[in-house]
């Protein structure tokens, strides 16, 4: 008898516990929260990349920066942060490679951009500049000027550094026709260090002509990165272009890019135009250090 009122007792059914309200509605906003920190993150705060390179034509080594595509809008990295990174960096010199505000910016974020670089010539270290597709206005080289920047729109120059004789030469295409050839407008030399500023990259032609190092921006490291150092989500017209059988040529984002006699580096930049769309590719400056090739 008390074993038979076990076994109904154990077939009647269990009350379930009641279902908490708004557990999706609580997981949704966690979602949403988790992304958000991402996209800020990816897109509003900066990174130092650093990277070595070395040459029998350098003495003693030099650490250059190098910064790019600023767009001097609502979206960009302070001033004072890019200007702060810079001096804790202590750079013998330092490569701006234009687009620094957007195309018809108004006055005021003209001189944001004019103010940064001023601020940083200010730190006492020499600053050359080359305008991009969009930074194209005469007054504003006239302003840079005035800052003291060296404005390098077909420029030569020869400076020494720490015992280092350089050359460095500026350009200010905004496109490359098929007959594009540096050469007519400037020589390497032998007895220096030959550097080459450029907004747009153009590897072959640059690699034809074989500048020591040419230092280029705008991609803007094609905005969104894969993981695992599988290249950019888009870049110059293609999807996922370093995992497409179809693409087999180099895909010139950033970072290093060899090749004979020298190198060509592209920085992914400090901005986002037209709109904050980085993923796993942070705004960042760049420190390159060069040291004598008996010193690896």
């Amino acid at each position: 008898m008390g074993d038979k009122s076990k076994e109904n007792a154990a077939e009647q059914p269990q009350e379930e516990a009641p279902k908490k309200k708004g557990g999706f509605f609580k997981r949704f906003i966690w979602f949403i929260l988790i992304l958000l920190i991402i996209w800020w993150f990816n897109n509003f705060t900066m990174k130092t990349t650093v990277g070595e390179i070395t040459s029998d034509k350098i003495v003693n080594p030099i650490k250059i920066a190098v910064l790019s595509d600023y767009h001097a809008d609502k979206f960009s990295i302070s001033a004072d942060t890019v200007v702060s990174r810079i001096e804790k960096e202590e750079p013998d010199i330092v490569f701006i490679l234009g687009d620094m505000y957007t195309r018809k910016s108004s006055e005021d974020k003209i001189e944001i951009a004019v103010e940064l670089m001023a601020d940083i010539a200010e730190l006492g270290m020499p600053v050359y500049f080359v305008p991009g597709e969009h930074d194209k206005d005469s007054f504003y080289f006239d302003m840079l000027t005035e800052k003291g920047i060296k404005v390098m729109k077909y420029k030569t120059e020869n400076i020494q550094i720490n015992e280092n004789k350089l050359q460095i030469m500026g350009i200010t295409n905004a496109y490359y026709s098929p007959t594009f050839d540096l050469s007519t407008q400037f020589e390497n030399d032998n007895e220096r260090y030959n550097i080459v500023l450029a907004h747009i990259p153009n590897y072959e032609k640059f690699a034809d002509f074989g500048a020591d190092l040419t230092l280029c921006g705008d991609t803007h490291g094609g905005m969104m990165q894969l993981p695992f150092g599988k290249g950019p989500v888009y870049h110059n017209g293609n999807w996922f272009p370093e995992l497409s059988e179809e693409i087999t040529e180099e895909v010139y984002d950033k970072g290093f890019f060899r090749y004979k006699g020298g190198w060509m580096f592209i920085t992914s930049g400090l901005g986002n135009n037209p709109v904050p769309a980085r993923l796993n590719n942070r705004p960042e400056i760049a420190i390159i250090e060069i040291k004598p090739a008996k010193a690896k």
